[in-house]
């Protein structure tokens, strides 16, 4: 495949795989510091987690018998406030979030691999629910495929490539 006379050479699992685990340390992480301070403490009871953590290092076996209470309706905030921020970026680093932009990857419309739009970018983050579902092989799919794309890329008719060298 080729743009511009340049070769688009597919983001593999790996990479991604490393760009969402910087995101989730630079992005999603301080939003949900930000939340859960926001909440007051609402958004998740981390008294039992802690609780739970000290009994699973004692090997009691009761360990996991009672799990911390969530607020839906925080989760939600959280959720949305994370698509949001998402989306932000790659609106301003044209397809890239900041794990994507360490790694020079980018996410593009799958056809012309040019800028995504709004549709394409909440279509695309949505998309990671089904991704999710049924042992994560939406985002298996890459490794497997030759395009690289994962069950959300399809459903929003993006790919993951690499960033062309100037």
């Amino acid at each position: 495949m080729q743009k511009n006379n340049h070769e688009i050479k597919y983001a593999g699992f790996w990479i991604r795989f490393i760009a969402s685990f910087l995101d989730t340390i630079f992005l999603a992480l301080p939003v949900g510091i930000f939340i859960y301070f926001l909440s007051g403490g609402e958004w998740f009871d981390f008294a039992q987690y802690q609780q739970n953590i000290q009994m699973a290092m004692a090997a009691n076996p009761h360990a996991m018998d009672h799990q911390p209470q969530t607020s839906f309706t925080w989760e939600l905030i959280f959720e949305i406030s994370v698509l949001v921020v998402t989306v932000i970026f790659w609106d301003k680093w044209r397809g890239a979030t900041p794990g994507k932009k360490f790694v020079h990857i980018k996410v593009v419309d799958a056809k012309t691999f040019n800028d995504i739009d709004n549709k394409q970018a909440i279509t695309r983050s949505l998309g990671y629910i089904p991704s999710t579902l049924i042992f994560c092989i939406g985002f298996l799919m890459v490794g497997f495929k030759k395009n690289k794309r994962a069950l959300h890329d399809l459903l929003a008719n993006t790919a993951v490539i690499y960033e062309e060298e100037n």
